[in-house]
């Protein structure tokens, strides 16, 4: 009776009928969030979004840092297997840096930005313009940081160079065809995460969620066209055997293949399961 009694209380008090936070979000809750946020971005100062993009390259280069550390430590002693597993597990950590901290990354925007462009509250003229700050932002704030660190790094000794040839070789050798296929997996995941963050409902499962998906991307060894571009770039300034046309090689086809997998493999897939379910 006591229980009958609080569940009438409750009710008449309107505290039945407010949503709850532990429930799951529905799909179009997710997908009306997702273009909310997209909108946002569209509406900002082309100035703030340049330096939150610059920002966000420079945030997410810890990945980079934090592996070519584990690789000058570890490189000579460790098998083959269980150092790709390692360096694995520091990928995460500039990725949470940037989702966390709110930063813009071109690889997420290859789905969110084009919600709005699908529900038709922008432009296409729009979403290119975005894509274009966005990506130079982050690109300008790859070639800082690659500067910066071939340079402290191996004055310092926590990174030599022979670790960003390693990393940059892991992305290089490959032809184009591998490159953009690998790019798109990794595009659909960086898309997948998008939506996967929007959906959680506290910030511990956002970090987890995070984690998991760079973290695949990472020991898959997928191409993602920023983190990716940081690698290369500090490979061509610091070694040899890493040219100026490797690295517009893998930049090209790499970018290409992550808009593609965030676009269609999440923004319209996605965009056509709610609308038109």
């Amino acid at each position: 009776m006591s229980r009958l009694r609080d569940m009438f209380s409750r009710r008449a008090t309107g505290e039945l009928d407010k949503p709850r936070s532990d429930r799951p979000k529905r799909l179009k809750q997710i997908l009306d969030e997702q273009i909310e946020a997209g909108l946002h971005e569209f509406n900002r100062s082309s100035t703030g979004l340049f330096i939150s993009a610059f920002a966000a390259c420079l945030e997410v280069d810890f990945s980079i840092l934090f592996m070519g550390t584990i690789y000058s430590m570890f490189g000579g002693s460790l098998s083959t297997e269980a150092l790709h597993l390692f360096l694995a597990l520091c990928y995460p950590i500039g990725f949470l840096f940037v989702i966390i901290g709110r930063s813009e990354l071109f690889t997420e925007h290859t789905a969110l930005a084009i919600l709005p462009v699908l529900s038709q509250s922008v432009r296409v003229r729009d979403l290119l313009i975005l894509w274009g700050i966005v990506y130079a932002g982050n690109l300008v704030g790859g070639y800082v940081f690659s500067i910066l660190i071939s340079r402290i790094g191996t004055k310092v000794g926590f990174i030599d160079d022979h670790a960003f040839e390693y990393l940059a070789h892991h992305m290089v050798d490959y032809d184009w065809s591998t490159i953009l296929l690998s790019a798109l997996l990794a595009g659909w995941m960086m898309g997948l995460l998008g939506w996967l963050v929007t959906s959680s409902q506290e910030t511990i499962s956002r970090i987890f969620v995070i984690i998991l998906v760079t973290f695949i991307i990472g020991i898959a060894g997928l191409h993602h066209c920023i983190v990716g571009s940081i690698e290369v770039f500090s490979g061509f300034i610091t070694s040899d055997s890493i040219t100026f046309t490797d690295y517009l090689r893998f930049q090209v086809w790499a970018t290409i293949g992550n808009a593609l997998g965030g676009a269609v493999f999440v923004a319209i897939l996605k965009f056509s399961h709610v609308r038109f379910k």
